[in-house]
């Protein structure tokens, strides 16, 4: 049996959402779908509004799958905020037959729980929980008259699946199968930054331009410390050391083997002279085994650390100086936002939302970018990467600017309490135009009615 979920109050935001509370009895029913709770910042995405929508307006469940073996559970970060999700064990990973048995399963409990809101979130889950939620709209007997349930559904891209993951021809029939689940399946799109809408909308001509939503990441302030000591201390990094940490899973799309090359040019350019480097790679997956060896064979074991999982892994931020993020496809990173918000230089790839979270263009230099917050390169460009970790290696005043900069951009626009606000609003939005669809169906219908009475 499912444990009621705590609704937590969240302060500060008065006048945040649309309109007055909802009126007792009648709270807003919403069902938020994902895959499974791995280890990344969809998983605390969902588990922050799970928790943190507002008790008097609405009431909220979460359904997951299970974490496969070897990679990472966040279901610690759910228990501790007292969120106990419904699991549906089949929702796995990758595309199966066992997605009809999903399909069914979520059916079901959609018509247990009669959700006013579908609210779905990445690849796998948005799939089979869009296709279960049409179906639950359309399962009624007011379907004969063409009037389906009264059911709202939303999907969030968090990242996408559109490049750098799979094969062309995989590649392909994800992107044929998303359009249409955005041309009949969903109400609306939210994305995480304004370059990733126009990446999946304009680049990959996925839904419609009016049924996008920007909806930026929010962190909650309360993880982060400032104890710079813990890290540095717990794995002898010293303190005349600059340390380079990487935060994620370990796995292709992180690239983690492009910060490693990176380093390593970096490391063999100092001479032994100038700042030395230590790289940190927090985080554990299948490819573990391998970047270890890669850091032998670069030479670079030695100024390496593998943290493995962590996880009071947004506690260690305070312990780098700078934050470092390789990936080949991102939404908006996480680990970006939590690494500025303890105040540290960034330095990452240009892909997918990061450059939404740089604040201004400050000039281009020997093949990378320099922003307010930090550096930026191309993606899979070793070199230009090492040359921009040397940029930030050897300005420590720099960084600091960057990182105090990065800090004051975080805490006064991605707050965990604004997204929860954004998302309120959101929903109110929804609701009042299915409410005022149905007044309007309900006025033509006694208006033809009427008509022929009066034959």
């Amino acid at each position: 049996m499912r444990a009621p979920v705590k609704q937590h109050t969240t302060e500060g935001r008065a006048g945040i959402g649309a309109g007055k509370s909802t009126p007792a009895g009648s709270r807003i029913r919403v069902v938020r779908v994902i895959d499974r709770l791995n280890i990344g910042g969809p998983a605390k995405h969902v588990v922050w509004l799970t928790g943190g929508l507002s008790e008097d307006d609405f009431e909220t469940t979460l359904i997951t799958g299970i974490v496969p073996r070897g990679e990472g559970d966040m279901s610690y970060f759910a228990r501790e905020r007292e969120v106990e999700p419904i699991v549906i064990s089949e929702m796995s990973r990758e595309l199966s037959p066992r997605d009809i048995l999903v399909i069914a399963k979520l059916l079901r409990q959609f018509l247990k729980l009669k959700p006013q809101i579908i609210h779905t979130h990445k690849a796998k889950a948005g799939a089979a929980a869009r296709v279960a939620g049409t179906i639950y709209k359309w399962l009624t007997p007011s379907a004969l008259l063409l009037r389906p349930r009264h059911c709202r559904i939303v999907h969030t891209y968090h990242g996408h699946v559109f490049h750098s993951y799979y094969g062309r021809l995989k590649t392909r029939l994800f992107i044929l199968i998303e359009r249409v689940l955005a041309r009949t399946c969903t109400d609306r799109i939210i994305v995480i930054s304004e370059q990733q809408r126009l990446e999946i909308c304009e680049s990959f001509r996925i839904g419609r331009r009016e049924q996008y939503r920007v909806v930026p990441l929010g962190i909650d302030f309360g993880e982060m410390t400032e104890d710079r000591g813990a890290l540095r201390s717990e794995y002898g990094v010293s303190d005349d050391e600059v340390a380079i940490g990487i935060v994620g899973r370990l796995c292709e799309v992180k690239n983690h083997a492009m910060l490693l090359e990176s380093a390593a040019r970096l490391m063999d350019g100092c001479n032994g002279s100038g700042p030395q480097t230590r790289v940190v790679i927090v985080g554990d997956g299948h490819l573990r085994a391998d970047i270890e060896k890669q850091a032998g064979d670069l030479g670079i074991a030695d100024r390496t650390v593998f943290t493995g999982f962590r996880e009071d892994a947004a506690s260690l931020y305070a312990g780098l100086d700078i934050a470092a993020l390789t990936s080949l496809n991102e939404g908006t990173p996480l680990t970006l936002i939590e690494a500025m918000c303890c105040g540290r230089a960034v330095a990452a790839t240009e892909v997918g939302g990061v450059v939404d979270v740089m604040g201004s263009r400050k000039g281009t230099t020997e093949g990378f970018t320099i922003w307010d917050h930090g550096v930026t390169a191309p993606s899979r460009d070793v070199e230009a990467f090492a040359r921009a970790l040397r940029f930030l290696v050897e300005r420590p005043d720099l960084r600091r600017e960057m990182g105090e900069r990065g800090r004051a951009f975080v805490r006064a626009r991605l707050s965990r309490d604004r997204l929860v606000g954004d998302i309120e609003t959101l929903y109110r939005e929804l609701i009042g135009s299915e409410a005022r669809a149905a007044t309007g169906a309900a006025r033509r219908e006694i208006s033809f009615s009427g008509k022929g009475n009066s034959l």
